[in-house]
C-alpha cells in the first residue's frame, strides 16, 4: 500500500471514530435531556420547543448536527455497505452510555442483539471502505 492510499485510509478511520463518537455523545446527551424535560404528547410544536430551553437536549442536538456533517462526508469516502455496518457499533455505545449513564434497564435479549451488532461491525471492518470509483475529492 503506497503512503496516497495509507493516508486515505487513515482519514477515513478518523472520520468513522468522529462519526461514532458525535453520534453516542449526542443522543446520551439528547435523552438525558428528554428524560429531564418529560414526556411530551402534543400536536403543538410549542411544547416540542420548550425542550430546547434545557441544556441537555440542546447540546444533543447540536452534536447530532456535527455528527451528520461528518457522516455526509464520510459518505463521500466510503459505501453505504462499509459506512452503515462499521458506525454501527454506535448502537453498542448508546446501549453502554444509556445504562452507565442514564441507568437505563437492558435485558438479556438487546444484550444478545449488542453481541450480534458486534460480530457484524467487526466483520465489516475487514473489508475495504470503498469498492466502487468516486469522484474526486472536492474541498469547499
Amino acid at each position: 500500500m503506497n503512503s496516497e492510499s495509507r493516508t486515505e485510509v487513515r482519514k477515513t478511520r478518523i472520520l468513522v471514530l468522529l462519526v461514532i463518537v458525535t453520534n453516542v455523545l449526542g443522543n446520551v446527551s439528547l435523552s438525558r435531556g428528554m428524560h429531564q424535560v418529560g414526556r411530551i404528547v402534543s400536536a403543538s410544536p410549542l411544547d416540542y420547543l420548550k425542550a430546547f430551553a434545557n441544556p441537555w437536549t440542546l447540546l444533543g442536538i447540536l452534536v447530532l448536527i456535527a455528527w451528520i456533517l461528518l457522516d455526509l462526508a464520510l459518505l463521500s469516502r466510503a459505501d453505504l455497505s462499509f459506512v452503515l455496518p462499521v458506525t454501527a457499533s454506535a448502537y453498542v455505545l448508546v446501549a453502554l452510555g444509556g445504562h452507565f449513564l442514564l441507568h437505563d434497564h437492558i435485558s438479556w435479549e438487546r444484550w444478545a442483539g449488542i453481541l450480534l451488532i458486534t460480530g457484524g461491525v467487526i466483520l465489516a471492518e475487514e473489508t475495504p471502505a470503498r469498492t466502487t470509483q468516486g469522484p474526486p475529492e472536492r474541498r469547499l
